[in-house]
Protein backbone atom coordinates (compact mmCIF):
# COMPACT_ATOMS: atom_id res chain seq x y z
CA UNK A 1 0.00 0.00 0.00
CA UNK A 2 1.46 3.39 -0.69
CA UNK A 3 1.86 6.03 2.12
CA UNK A 4 2.76 9.24 0.06
CA UNK A 5 3.08 9.77 -3.52
CA UNK A 6 4.85 12.99 -4.47
CA UNK A 7 4.19 13.81 -8.03
CA UNK A 8 6.11 16.90 -9.72
CA UNK A 9 6.31 18.68 -6.36
CA UNK A 10 8.10 22.23 -6.69
CA UNK A 11 8.42 24.52 -3.28
CA UNK A 12 10.29 27.82 -4.36
CA UNK A 13 10.30 31.29 -1.85
CA UNK A 14 8.71 34.64 -2.64
CA UNK A 15 12.04 37.19 -2.59
CA UNK A 16 12.39 40.76 -3.25
CA UNK A 17 13.75 39.47 -6.82
CA UNK A 18 10.73 37.50 -7.10
CA UNK A 19 10.58 33.55 -6.28
CA UNK A 20 13.28 31.32 -5.82
CA UNK A 21 13.25 27.57 -6.81
CA UNK A 22 14.32 25.36 -3.73
CA UNK A 23 13.03 22.02 -5.35
CA UNK A 24 11.58 21.45 -8.45
CA UNK A 25 9.33 18.62 -10.40
CA UNK A 26 9.90 15.88 -7.53
CA UNK A 27 8.30 12.51 -7.78
CA UNK A 28 8.99 10.00 -5.25
CA UNK A 29 6.58 7.06 -3.66
CA UNK A 30 6.39 5.89 -0.36
CA UNK A 31 5.12 2.18 0.42
CA UNK A 32 4.21 0.70 3.52
CA UNK A 33 6.48 -1.21 5.47
CA UNK A 34 9.76 0.20 3.46
CA UNK A 35 12.56 2.25 4.34
CA UNK A 36 13.40 5.26 1.92
CA UNK A 37 17.00 6.83 2.36
CA UNK A 38 16.64 10.21 1.01
CA UNK A 39 21.10 11.31 0.87
CA UNK A 40 22.68 14.18 -1.26
CA UNK A 41 25.20 16.87 -0.28
CA UNK A 42 24.46 19.96 2.11
CA UNK A 43 22.69 22.09 0.11
CA UNK A 44 20.36 19.55 -1.83
CA UNK A 45 17.57 20.82 -0.29
CA UNK A 46 16.90 17.63 1.86
CA UNK A 47 15.35 19.68 4.67
CA UNK A 48 12.95 21.69 2.15
CA UNK A 49 11.93 18.50 0.76
CA UNK A 50 11.07 16.80 4.71
CA UNK A 51 9.26 20.28 5.40
CA UNK A 52 7.03 20.42 2.64
CA UNK A 53 6.08 16.36 3.35
CA UNK A 54 5.12 17.64 6.85
CA UNK A 55 3.32 21.25 5.69
CA UNK A 56 5.67 22.56 7.64
CA UNK A 57 6.70 24.87 4.87
CA UNK A 58 7.52 28.84 5.70
CA UNK A 59 4.69 31.40 5.39
CA UNK A 60 6.86 32.97 2.27
CA UNK A 61 7.30 29.46 0.83
CA UNK A 62 4.80 28.38 -2.76
CA UNK A 63 4.34 24.72 -3.24
CA UNK A 64 3.07 23.36 -6.43
CA UNK A 65 2.29 19.75 -7.58
CA UNK A 66 0.80 17.21 -5.45
CA UNK A 67 2.14 15.43 -2.15
CA UNK A 68 -0.71 12.77 -1.06
CA UNK A 69 -0.65 11.16 1.70
CA UNK A 70 -2.81 7.72 1.83
CA UNK A 71 -4.48 9.75 -1.14
CA UNK A 72 -5.78 12.92 0.15
CA UNK A 73 -3.32 15.87 -1.13
CA UNK A 74 -1.76 17.79 1.62
CA UNK A 75 -0.71 20.80 0.00
CA UNK A 76 -4.94 21.46 -0.54
CA UNK A 77 -5.68 20.06 3.39
CA UNK A 78 -7.07 23.04 5.49
CA UNK A 79 -4.52 24.41 7.88
CA UNK A 80 -6.57 22.24 11.07
CA UNK A 81 -6.81 18.77 8.74
CA UNK A 82 -2.29 18.93 8.92
CA UNK A 83 -1.94 19.60 12.21
CA UNK A 84 -4.43 16.63 12.68
CA UNK A 85 -1.99 14.60 10.42
CA UNK A 86 1.20 15.55 12.20
CA UNK A 87 -0.18 14.43 15.32
CA UNK A 88 -1.46 10.82 14.24
CA UNK A 89 0.11 10.10 11.09
CA UNK A 90 3.75 11.92 10.55
CA UNK A 91 6.52 12.46 13.40
CA UNK A 92 9.63 13.69 12.87
CA UNK A 93 12.93 12.91 14.66
CA UNK A 94 15.35 16.06 14.42
CA UNK A 95 18.69 16.45 13.61
CA UNK A 96 19.21 18.39 17.34
CA UNK A 97 17.24 16.88 20.01
CA UNK A 98 18.78 19.69 22.03
CA UNK A 99 16.58 22.38 20.40
CA UNK A 100 13.68 20.31 19.65
CA UNK A 101 13.11 19.47 23.70
CA UNK A 102 11.97 21.99 26.08
CA UNK A 103 14.77 22.96 28.49
CA UNK A 104 12.12 24.54 31.35
CA UNK A 105 10.08 21.12 31.01
CA UNK A 106 10.88 17.43 32.65
CA UNK A 107 11.29 15.07 30.21
CA UNK A 108 7.80 12.97 31.56
CA UNK A 109 5.77 16.01 31.44
CA UNK A 110 7.16 16.37 27.39
CA UNK A 111 6.65 12.38 26.90
CA UNK A 112 2.71 12.87 28.41
CA UNK A 113 2.23 16.07 26.77
CA UNK A 114 3.13 13.98 22.84
CA UNK A 115 0.22 11.66 23.63
CA UNK A 116 -2.26 14.89 23.63
CA UNK A 117 -4.24 12.89 21.19
CA UNK A 118 -4.68 9.56 23.18
CA UNK A 119 -6.86 8.63 25.77
CA UNK A 120 -6.17 7.75 29.43
CA UNK A 121 -5.22 9.52 32.81
CA UNK A 122 -2.00 10.95 33.53
CA UNK A 123 -0.87 8.06 35.21
CA UNK A 124 -1.40 6.02 31.99
CA UNK A 125 0.65 8.32 29.88
CA UNK A 126 3.83 8.61 31.97
CA UNK A 127 3.81 4.83 32.24
CA UNK A 128 3.27 4.37 28.06
CA UNK A 129 6.13 7.14 28.30
CA UNK A 130 8.69 4.97 30.77
CA UNK A 131 8.20 1.51 28.63
CA UNK A 132 8.87 3.70 25.35
CA UNK A 133 11.94 4.65 26.96
CA UNK A 134 12.81 1.18 27.74
CA UNK A 135 12.33 -0.25 24.48
CA UNK A 136 14.75 2.72 23.12
CA UNK A 137 17.37 1.62 25.25
CA UNK A 138 17.48 4.28 28.09
CA UNK A 139 18.79 2.99 31.44
CA UNK A 140 16.53 4.14 34.45
CA UNK A 141 13.66 4.89 32.23
CA UNK A 142 11.55 6.35 35.06
CA UNK A 143 14.40 8.39 36.51
CA UNK A 144 15.13 10.04 33.27
CA UNK A 145 11.62 11.05 33.34
CA UNK A 146 12.23 13.68 36.11
CA UNK A 147 15.23 15.13 34.37
CA UNK A 148 15.72 17.89 31.97
CA UNK A 149 17.13 17.88 28.91
CA UNK A 150 20.25 19.78 29.61
CA UNK A 151 20.93 17.32 32.07
CA UNK A 152 21.32 14.31 29.24
CA UNK A 153 24.18 13.27 26.93
CA UNK A 154 23.81 13.97 23.21
CA UNK A 155 22.83 10.36 22.66
CA UNK A 156 20.64 9.97 25.36
CA UNK A 157 18.61 13.23 24.34
CA UNK A 158 18.27 11.97 20.48
CA UNK A 159 17.37 8.31 22.48
CA UNK A 160 14.44 10.35 23.52
CA UNK A 161 13.90 12.29 20.26
CA UNK A 162 13.20 8.95 18.95
CA UNK A 163 10.94 8.26 21.39
CA UNK A 164 8.82 10.96 21.40
CA UNK A 165 8.13 9.99 17.76
CA UNK A 166 7.25 6.21 18.55
CA UNK A 167 4.62 7.81 20.77
CA UNK A 168 2.56 9.35 18.26
CA UNK A 169 2.73 6.00 16.59
CA UNK A 170 3.03 7.32 13.36
CA UNK A 171 2.47 5.28 10.14
CA UNK A 172 5.26 7.94 8.29
CA UNK A 173 8.26 8.50 10.49
CA UNK A 174 10.73 10.76 9.10
CA UNK A 175 14.37 10.90 10.87
CA UNK A 176 16.44 14.71 9.90
CA UNK A 177 20.45 13.67 10.19
CA UNK A 178 19.14 12.17 13.06
CA UNK A 179 22.84 10.98 13.99
CA UNK A 180 24.88 13.98 12.11
CA UNK A 181 25.62 16.25 15.79
CA UNK A 182 26.43 13.15 17.48
CA UNK A 183 30.49 11.58 18.14
CA UNK A 184 31.07 8.18 16.49
CA UNK A 185 30.42 5.83 19.46
CA UNK A 186 27.46 7.35 20.36
CA UNK A 187 26.42 7.18 16.37
CA UNK A 188 26.33 3.62 16.50
CA UNK A 189 24.57 3.41 19.59
CA UNK A 190 21.85 4.95 18.40
CA UNK A 191 22.50 3.59 14.66
CA UNK A 192 20.93 0.72 16.55
CA UNK A 193 18.14 1.92 18.16
CA UNK A 194 17.25 3.56 14.57
CA UNK A 195 17.58 -0.32 13.17
CA UNK A 196 15.54 -1.82 16.05
CA UNK A 197 13.10 1.39 15.00
CA UNK A 198 11.79 -0.24 11.78
CA UNK A 199 9.82 -3.03 13.83
CA UNK A 200 8.15 -0.38 15.76
CA UNK A 201 6.93 1.61 13.00
CA UNK A 202 3.74 -0.29 11.50
CA UNK A 203 4.33 2.06 8.65
CA UNK A 204 6.84 3.66 6.54
CA UNK A 205 10.62 5.55 7.54
CA UNK A 206 12.15 8.29 5.64
CA UNK A 207 15.75 8.76 6.89
CA UNK A 208 17.40 11.90 5.61
CA UNK A 209 20.82 11.94 5.59
CA UNK A 210 24.00 12.24 3.70
CA UNK A 211 25.73 9.40 5.17
CA UNK A 212 26.46 6.14 3.08
CA UNK A 213 26.89 3.96 5.95
CA UNK A 214 23.70 4.59 7.62
CA UNK A 215 21.86 4.24 4.23
CA UNK A 216 23.46 0.82 3.57
CA UNK A 217 22.94 -0.03 7.29
CA UNK A 218 18.87 0.44 6.99
CA UNK A 219 17.41 1.66 3.81
CA UNK A 220 15.69 -0.60 0.87
CA UNK A 221 15.48 2.15 -1.58
CA UNK A 222 17.29 5.39 -1.91
CA UNK A 223 16.76 8.59 -3.66
CA UNK A 224 19.01 10.76 -4.33
CA UNK A 225 18.84 14.83 -4.07
CA UNK A 226 21.12 17.05 -6.26
CA UNK A 227 20.68 21.04 -6.15
CA UNK A 228 17.05 20.82 -5.55
CA UNK A 229 16.10 17.72 -7.91
CA UNK A 230 15.88 14.21 -7.50
CA UNK A 231 18.50 13.03 -9.73
CA UNK A 232 18.53 9.09 -8.95
CA UNK A 233 15.98 6.45 -7.60
CA UNK A 234 17.11 2.69 -6.88
CA UNK A 235 15.74 0.06 -5.23
CA UNK A 236 12.26 0.40 -6.74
Amino acid sequence: MTLLTINQLTVSYDSPRGPLQAVRNINLTVNKGEVLGLVGESGSRKSTLVSAMLTLLPPNARASGELRYRGVDLLTLPKEGRRKLRGNGTATVSQDPFTALNPVVTIGKQLIAFQHHKGGTRAEKRLRARHILERVGIFDPAGRLTQYSHELSGGIRQRIAIAAALLTEPELLITDESTTALNATTEMQVLEILKATQKLVDGAIIFVTHDLYLVSALCDKVAVMYAGEVVEVRGQ
